[in-house]
C-alpha cells in the first residue's frame, strides 16, 4: 500500500480510503466487518463514514457498525484514521442538523458514542451551512479539539470561495483550519478542477473524491447491461444513455489498456496531483481485493490525453479556463 500525508499534516493515510456508506443498507454488519479486517490486512488505514449513513434519521447505522468493529479490538481503532461527518438532521426538532455551535456539540458526542471511541481522527461538514458564522464554526471545533474530542478538521461539498473563507477565518482565529475537502469528483464529474482543487493545493487541504466512479457509469456499466448483470435506477439509466457514445469509448479504450474500467477510473484520479484519496465503497470483501490492483496502473502522458479527449474537463483552472 502506498501513503501519502493528509494535505499540509504530517497525517499518513492509504492512497485509497474505505467509504462505508454501503455498510447496514447494503452490506450486512458481519460482512462490513470482514471487508473493514481485509482493508486493514491490505494496509488500507483511511475509513470514512457519516452520522447519516444508514439512512434511518437519527439512527447512525453505519456509525454503529463500525463502533461494534473497533469493540472486538485488536489495534482495530489504533490502525484506523477514521473519518466521519455532521451536517445533515438527526432528528426532526430544531437543531438536530446543520452546523451551529449547539449541534456540533451534541453530533460529535452521539458520534463518538455510536463509534465506540474517544476521539475522531478527522471531523468534516458534509456541506456548507450558509446561516451559521465561521466564527461560531470554528470556536465550536476549537473546543472540540481542546478536548481532545478531534484531531481535524474537513469539508465536503464547499466551493472553492468557501475553502477561502473558512481558511481565512481560521488564520484570523490562530486556528488550524480545514485539512481536507471531500468532493465529487471523477472523470465524467470535473467542476472542481475550476475552484475547487486551486483552492485545496493553495491552502494545503488534503483532496478526498466521492463517487469516483460516476455512480458505476466508469465501472464498465456499458459491458454488465450487455450481460445482463447492470439493473439500474430510471436516473442513472438516463445518465447512460445520454453519455453512451462517451462511455464506449472510454470502455474500448479500457480493452485496449486490458484493465477493467473500475480500475482505470481510480488510476486516472491517482494521478492527479490535487487528490489525496479516492473514496471506495466496496460491498463485498472480493470487490475490495479487485479495488488494489488501481493502485499498479500507470498512465502516461498519451493515456492521460486519451482519457482528457473522451472525458474534456472545463479547461484547466479559472479563470483560464474560460477568459485568459
Amino acid at each position: 500500500m502506498d501513503y501519502t500525508h493528509l494535505g499540509r499534516t504530517g497525517l499518513s493515510v492509504s492512497r485509497l480510503c474505505l467509504g462505508t456508506m454501503n455498510f447496514g443498507p447494503e452490506t450486512s454488519e458481519a460482512d462490513s466487518h470482514a471487508i473493514m479486517d481485509s482493508a486493514l490486512e491490505h494496509g488500507i488505514n483511511f475509513f470514512d463514514t457519516a452520522n447519516v449513513y444508514g439512512w434511518e434519521k437519527g439512527e447512525g447505522i453505519t456509525e454503529k457498525i463500525l463502533g461494534t468493529w473497533f469493540a472486538q479490538g485488536g489495534g482495530r481503532r489504533e490502525k484506523t484514521v477514521l473519518a466521519t461527518k455532521l451536517y445533515g438532521d438527526m432528528g426532526d426538532w430544531p437543531n438536530d442538523g446543520k452546523l451551529s455551535a449547539l449541534n456540533i456539540r451534541r453530533a460529535a458526542d452521539a458520534s463518538l458514542k455510536r463509534l465506540q471511541t474517544d476521539y475522531i481522527d478527522l471531523y468534516q461538514m458534509h456541506h456548507i451551512d450558509r446561516a451559521t458564522p465561521w466564527e461560531e464554526v470554528w470556536e465550536a471545533f476549537d473546543v472540540l479539539r481542546t478536548q481532545g474530542k478531534v484531531l481535524y478538521f474537513g469539508s465536503s461539498n464547499f466551493a472553492g470561495w468557501h475553502l477561502a473563507k473558512a481558511q481565512e477565518t481560521a488564520r484570523r482565529r490562530g486556528s488550524y483550519g480545514l485539512v481536507s475537502e471531500q468532493s465529487l469528483y471523477n472523470l465524467m464529474a470535473r467542476t472542481v478542477e475550476l475552484e475547487v482543487l486551486p483552492a485545496a493545493q493553495d491552502y494545503g487541504l488534503g483532496v478526498i473524491p466521492w463517487s469516483p466512479l460516476a455512480g458505476g457509469l466508469l465501472g464498465g456499466a456499458l459491458r454488465k447491461q450487455r450481460e445482463g448483470n447492470r439493473r439500474s435506477s430510471e436516473r442513472v439509466q438516463a445518465e447512460l444513455e445520454k453519455n453512451r457514445a462517451a462511455l464506449e469509448q472510454w470502455e474500448d479504450f479500457c480493452d485496449e489498456l486490458g484493465e477493467h474500467p473500475a480500475h482505470v477510473g481510480l488510476a486516472w484520479l491517482l494521478h492527479q496531483p490535487a487528490v489525496t484519496a479516492p473514496i471506495i465503497g466496496p460491498r463485498t470483501a472480493e470487490q475490495l481485493d479487485g479495488t488494489l490492483r488501481a493502485l499498479e496502473i500507470t498512465l502516461d502522458a498519451g493515456a492521460l490525453a486519451r482519457l482528457d479527449a473522451i472525458f474534456p474537463g472545463p479547461g484547466g483552472a479559472a479563470p483560464e479556463a474560460y477568459a485568459w
